[in-house]
């Protein structure tokens, strides 16, 4: 018994094997003559392995429902034709790319020895009529006069068979029939003619929905790539926006976006998706032969049509390139003439940047250009908000923002912290003497002494004037000394060079340093600058360029 159960099992999972098979074969079979039918009514402008998976998939959803509206269309002028005429068989005949053969596109039959072809050109009644490229009338048919869109004899009497036209070039035979013996009529020939126009016009109507369609699903690519776009605010954000709105549009296996400087003439690859990405990403090179210069030189995308040839092309430099694939194209970002960079895309599939899929991008670097403008913007606003605009550190209200956070961790995990408040001496005496433009040198060159003696944890703010705070992190009393004396020194030994109101100057200056320290000096930071201010008067009066 249980042999038997074995080779039941057995038998049962061989049996389900080959129907799974069966129907992925007849599955497939389905699948491929929808695309033929799609290509045939020129419904898909391109072969299925040149498109990306995006763009594949909206064109085959597209095509397949053009596919079923043009056949329900056909057929019902064929149901019609049929009951009008008193027809056996009234079937459409298309013919494919290389007019060799001729598929069933519809019919209407009760036959039951209907083929299914596809058929020769030149074969019978479809060659006669294709030839003489006019209808093609027969009567008078013994029984059992072979046709060929019927397997073995058929009971046809008459046929008629007319060449399908579309602008003037062929493009496949509507063929009727009837078993009684009766020729067709002239009006009858007017009536079967007219099936052919309605036919022809019904595969150009939905031909021109499935542009719409199409161009309606580009359309929406582009404004959710907007969208996206819109929303960011940061470079790195409007990167990624764009590379995943590129994604969107067509295959994509490599992306990169470069940023140009073009007060330097420099390129700076800023980020990278896909192979190769942490080698390429953050290298700089100059303007040179290569396609990214070349496209913001140009201000046009290349190569020609997306195909990369790497022995005779160079995307970035010689040196510095990205996996080899078969397209590729740069895309300018360019914002009132204004070069901001390159968008570089490249693809394992043929034929990716086709001229369609082309346009589409352009416009997504157009508005990923606007975006990477409104956000260098948006930074800059930030950094005015922010920073003080002659020393680039940060200003006064965003230093009251760091401390309430610093001290705040200082207080919840039980740390040191320590404010140093430093002040040029005598600087009111420095700008009297040598002017303005003498002083903001000065105060400049001590806010570069105090970014340079910081570490990464500290924050350095200008509170205004002559007067800087510092914010030093886990440091106690002793090393928020050290600090302020290293500062002082450094102030001391660097000489600066400016135009004075009365010509150039060389001159030198010391500053004063009061020191503060959490808990000790105070909880809050109110009372820690009291404490460091305080301590700055002491060291003022005590005969400056102090800590």
């Amino acid at each position: 018994m249980a042999v038997f159960s074995v080779l039941n099992a057995a038998i049962l999972r061989a049996e389900i094997g080959r129907v799974r098979k069966a129907s992925r074969t007849h599955l497939q079979a389905e699948i491929d003559r929808l695309r033929d039918d799609a290509r045939s009514y020129r419904l898909l402008s391109a072969p299925a392995q040149a498109r990306g998976g995006a763009q594949k998939g909206d064109d085959e959803r597209l095509a397949r429902s053009g596919v079923e509206e043009i056949h329900q269309s056909v057929l019902f002028a064929l149901r019609l034709l049929r009951e009008s005429l008193d027809l056996y068989t009234a079937v459409l005949l298309w013919q494919n790319d290389t007019g060799t053969h001729l598929r069933i596109s519809e019919l209407a039959s009760d036959a039951p020895n209907l083929s299914e072809g596809p058929f020769l050109s030149g074969d019978g009644v479809f060659g006669a009529a294709i030839t003489q490229r006019a209808p093609v009338v027969i009567g008078g048919l013994k029984p059992g006069y072979k046709l060929p869109y019927y397997v073995g004899p058929s009971p046809v009497r008459a046929v008629c068979a007319l060449p399908v036209f579309e602008h003037g070039q062929l493009r496949g035979v509507l063929v009727v029939d009837r078993v009684e013996d009766r020729a067709f009529s002239p009006r009858e020939l007017e009536l079967i003619d007219e099936a052919c126009r309605y036919a022809v016009r019904a595969i150009q109507n939905e031909r021109v929905f499935v542009q719409l369609e199409r161009a309606k699903v580009e359309q929406g690519k582009l404004y959710r790539a907007a969208e996206a776009l819109g929303a960011a605010t940061t470079e790195a954000g409007v990167i990624e926006a764009g590379v995943t709105s590129a994604r969107e549009i067509t295959s994509v296996d490599f992306a990169a976006v470069t940023l140009y400087d073009e007060a330097q003439k420099v390129h700076e690859i800023r980020a990278v998706s896909g192979d190769g990405g942490a080698e390429l990403t953050g290298q700089r090179f100059r303007h040179n032969a290569g396609l990214v210069s070349m496209v913001l030189q140009n201000r046009h995308p290349l190569p020609y049509r997306g195909e990369y040839d790497e022995k005779r092309q160079v995307v970035f430099t010689r040196r510095v390139a990205p996996p080899s694939m078969p397209s590729i194209i740069v895309l300018p970002l360019v914002v009132h003439d204004r070069p901001l960079g390159t968008l570089v895309l490249g693809s394992r599939r043929r034929a990716a940047f086709n001229d369609s899929v082309r346009s589409t991008l352009e416009v997504l670097a157009s508005h990923m250009a606007v975006s990477l403008s409104n956000a260098r913007m948006m930074r800059r606003l930030e950094e005015l908000a922010t920073m003080d605009g002659l020393t680039g550190l940060l200003n006064k209200r965003a230093m009251l923002e760091v401390a309430d956070q610093k001290i705040t961790a200082a207080r919840r995990f039980s740390r040191r912290l320590s404010v140093l408040v430093t002040d040029i001496d005598h600087f009111k005496k420095v700008n009297d003497t040598y002017g303005h433009d003498v002083g903001d040198v000065i105060i400049k060159g001590l806010g570069d002494v105090l970014r340079r003696a910081k570490r990464t944890t500290d924050a350095v703010a200008r509170f205004g004037g002559e007067e800087f705070v510092v914010i030093c992190e886990e440091t106690d009393a002793r090393g928020a000394m050290l600090l302020a004396e290293r500062v002082r020194e450094e102030l001391g030994r660097t000489t600066f060079h400016a135009a004075g109101s009365n010509g150039p100057v060389q001159c030198q200056v010391t500053c004063s340093i009061g020191v503060a320290t959490y808990p000790e000096a105070g909880s809050t930071w109110e009372e820690l600058f009291k404490a460091a201010d305080e301590s700055l008067y002491v060291s003022k009066r005590s005969g400056r360029n102090r800590s």
